[in-house]
């Protein structure tokens, strides 16, 4: 079955759930359907992968839209999760994150700390550099890669 069929089908009835389409996958020579979801929270539990999972699968057996025997899994993207589109950093005070930079600031080819200060073009995040809090300004374009991070 074509993935963006069934993304037209998941994403209405996972945003009755409050819930957002991360990924959706083939594994396993078409085995496994893994659905991968997240909310505007970004803490995604059991119980949320438990109530996604009966509705999704009652959606597809009720259409018979997959004609193969399959597995439905139903999973979160993890505590570390990709933060797959950088403007996404804009929605994201408060957020602790590890950014990759394309261009070095002040040495650091990445940074790991809190957002705490956004714009339309950057965001600045606050972070410890040895004993210090340092605060960084960084233009969206010079993120080449960001997730999620946990602070210890």
């Amino acid at each position: 079955m074509n993935l963006d069929k069934l993304k037209e089908i998941f994403v209405p009835i996972l945003k009755e759930m409050n819930i957002d389409l991360y990924e959706l996958e083939w594994h396993g020579n078409e085995k496994t359907l893994q659905v991968v979801i997240t909310n505007k929270e970004n803490k995604v539990d059991l119980d949320a992968c438990v109530l996604a999972s009966e509705a999704l699968g009652k959606a597809l057996d009720e259409d018979d839209l997959i004609e193969n025997e399959y597995t439905l899994e139903v999973c979160s993207p993890g505590a570390e999760r990709e933060i797959k589109d950088i403007n996404e950093l804009k929605d994201l005070k408060g957020s602790y994150v590890l950014v990759k930079l394309k261009e070095p600031h002040k040495s650091f080819n990445e940074i790991k700390g809190e957002i705490i200060d956004t714009s339309e073009n950057s965001v600045t995040i606050e972070y410890r550099d040895k004993a210090a809090t340092r605060k960084a300004e960084l233009e969206l374009v010079n993120i080449s890669f960001a997730r999620f991070s946990v602070r210890i």
